[in-house]
């Protein structure tokens, strides 16, 4: 049965990932069928890398959510030359030599795969690129992912699981057929089958893959050396690419793979760059939000023209009013288009957009619809926007910053924001209160049931039931869900009150360094600012919002409720060695890996940055350490080699 199992794995490599089958399909199917009355005669002899676990037939109850070892960062987009050339100076700077390799950004779903031993052992969602979903059994039904690796790996890559064109129109031409709602794009058919909890559906609707990247350590020196490995163990890598030094090369390669788009076998939507040497890769390290070594290229949106109909005016959790246009329905990027935001009042008057206009509307980032401009020859006797003077929600006056482009109401009770900073606080990056949706959100709004996010706390399942569709089992769910957000970390709490510039990443160096909210509310601006990363706007909006009464209150509610005000996450003791230095690490380590240097140092107390300013405390130089070792040393700073922390 092992030689089986081996013999059609071998036939389905040949046949999904290298394009070069050896067989016929039915000698394939006949040697399948065979398998399938070994396995039924033989149960306890089944291989785990069998390929009849292919197969659909198993329903899953749902997903478990899913903490990644190593996080999955988002990429710094560019939409110009000049970025792309602004990128390519910063990382100049610190290494001349550096040569890029440029990939197509494939538009579909982010996947990560763990093997243990060489057997896939865990397949996740991306989630919050911390926090992910399982999605293991639906992901075996992914054809050109190995079940298995040749040599007994132990390894973890990230890749996009994505939806063929073909398979994609053969879908919606039977979802046609059956009278169903076809999908909108591929991305949104290939994410909606990834969560499918019918293994059977994800199965008949063929999804693929390309793999990409190594989580954590490895081997390899260079991004290309990586995808050749890859493609070595079994993986489908891209072979679309080019390593090169010169932005002018990269530029021609962006322009000709534009001009191939609409003929691929896939949909992409943009060219990856990242620095191709590792090495480099781990100098630059990161920013608060992304990789220094990589940015995203995001092909230009397309635009279409559309009549404003009418323009609603809605105000979110942080007050702010934001105009969104009712349009004549338009087809932009494989979707119908029928609203697109205005951003602001300062922006409706710097284009004089008025009602009745033809406009260009556009997909930012192929995302988001918005307005570019109005089509001047087709107006006629359009008068200006009346811009409104009261809230929509609460009718208190509506105020406009000079520092500001936007309307805001500063009612603090006002009910909209109330809704919204329901949805925020329950949303996944904050308090990741499962099942409490926008939907549900609605109903506890308009049934008067709570006054502020504090108040989700004091819920009986009696009050959930009270609720339009919510039985005794998902009540009890629900209420559970809630009583566990209690034990986040306070980071998550933090960045679900919503205060102005505080998003998941500041709430995060916030809590590392103060410990607990406590700490934080009692903080100083001057300590607050000098975080690097943050600075002091952040601090200012921090003290502002401590300040009010009503986050006082609302502070205590939720202490008084039982939440956790506590960072969970590693601590040093305030003694340790190195505590509360700045520490830099710089060239090639022969005794420690690079990770392993940085947890040391982390362990000892220090923060680890990735590059030397006058805040830097110790520089760690290992062989052939370069710029940073000259700034350093031209700074002043304390310079150590690898045996002192070695020793340390």
């Amino acid at each position: 049965m092992k030689e089986l199992v081996a013999q059609l794995n071998r036939y389905a490599r040949e046949y999904y990932t290298e394009d070069n089958p050896s067989v016929s399909d039915a000698r394939y199917d006949k040697l399948y069928r065979e398998l399938v009355d070994l396995e039924q005669a033989h149960p306890d002899l089944i291989q785990a890398d069998s390929p009849t676990h292919r197969v659909g037939g198993l329903v899953l109850e749902g997903f478990e959510k899913y903490r990644h070892e190593y996080p999955l960062f988002s990429l710094q987009d560019a939409f110009s030359r000049e970025e792309l050339d602004d990128f390519d100076r910063r990382v100049k700077t610190e290494f001349p030599s550096a040569s890029y390799l440029a990939e197509l950004k494939i538009d579909g779903l982010s996947i990560s795969l763990t093997y243990v031993n060489g057997q896939l052992q865990i397949g996740a969602t991306r989630g919050d690129g911390t926090i992910g979903e399982n999605i293991t059994e639906n992901l075996k039904r992914i054809q050109d992912i190995p079940l298995s690796l040749p040599a007994g790996e132990t390894i973890t890559v990230r890749g996009e699981a994505y939806l063929p064109r073909t398979s994609f129109e053969a879908i919606n031409a039977k979802r046609r057929e059956e009278g169903q709602a076809e999908f909108a794009n591929p991305r949104n058919a290939a994410a909606g089958t990834l969560r499918q909890l019918d293994t059977a559906v994800v199965a008949q609707r063929k999804l693929a893959t390309f793999i990409y990247q190594e989580a954590g350590e490895t081997d390899f020196s260079t991004q290309e050396a990586v995808l050749e490995g890859f493609a070595k163990l079994g993986f489908v890598v891209n072979p679309r690419r080019i390593v090169t030094s010169s932005m002018d090369e990269i530029w021609d390669f962006i322009q000709a793979v534009q001009s191939d788009r609409d003929g691929l076998a896939y949909d992409i939507d943009g060219i990856v760059i990242k620095v191709n040497s590792l090495a480099m890769q781990e100098e630059l390290g990161f920013t608060i939000k992304a990789p220094r070594w990589a940015i995203a290229y995001k092909f230009p949106a397309e635009e279409k023209e559309a009549k404003i109909l009418s323009v609603d005016w809605t105000v979110g959790r942080t007050g702010v009013v934001t105009p969104t246009a009712n349009l004549t329905p338009v087809q932009l990027a494989g979707t119908t288009v029928s609203r697109a935001t205005l951003h602001n009042v300062d922006y409706i008057a710097d284009k004089d957009i008025r009602l009745d206009d033809t406009v260009v509307v556009y997909k930012a980032g192929d995302i988001i619809p918005a307005v570019l401009n109005v089509v001047m020859d087709k107006r006629k006797d359009q008068v200006p926007m009346e811009i409104p003077q009261t809230c929509p929600s609460c009718q208190s006056h509506l105020v406009h910053y000079e520092d500001e482009v936007a309307l805001r109401c500063v009612n603090p009770r006002c009910p909209a924001q109330l809704k919204e900073k329901l949805i925020h606080f329950a949303s996944r990056d904050a308090m990741n209160i499962t099942g409490l949706g926008p939907s549900l959100i609605e109903k506890v709004y308009v049934a008067d049931l709570v006054e502020d996010v504090a108040d989700l706390y004091q819920l009986t399942v009696e009050d959930l039931l009270t609720l339009e569709g919510v039985k005794e089992k998902s009540a009890d769910k629900l209420y559970q869900a809630i009583s566990v957000s209690k034990e986040n970390s306070a980071e998550k709490l933090l960045f679900g009150l919503g205060i102005r510039h505080v998003g998941a990443k500041a709430s995060k160096l916030l809590l590392e360094k103060f410990n607990s909210l406590n700490n934080l509310m009692s903080a100083e601006f001057e300590v607050i600012a000098e975080i690097e990363g943050l600075g002091g706007v952040i601090a200012q909006s921090l003290q502002d919002y401590f300040a009010t009464d009503g986050a006082k209150q609302l502070m205590t509610e939720l202490q008084e409720a039982g939440l956790n005000f506590d960072y969970l996450g590693k601590r040093v003791a305030e003694d340790a060695a190195l505590s509360g230095m700045t520490v830099v690490l710089t060239g090639k380590l022969v005794s420690l890996k690079r990770s392993q240097a940085k947890e040391k140092l982390e362990n000892l107390g220090a923060k680890v940055t990735g590059s030397v300013s006058k805040n830097t405390d110790i520089v760690v130089a290992g062989a052939d350490a370069g710029s940073k070792l000259a700034k350093a040393q031209e700074l002043g700073i304390t310079i150590h080699d690898e045996e002192w922390l070695v020793n340390l």
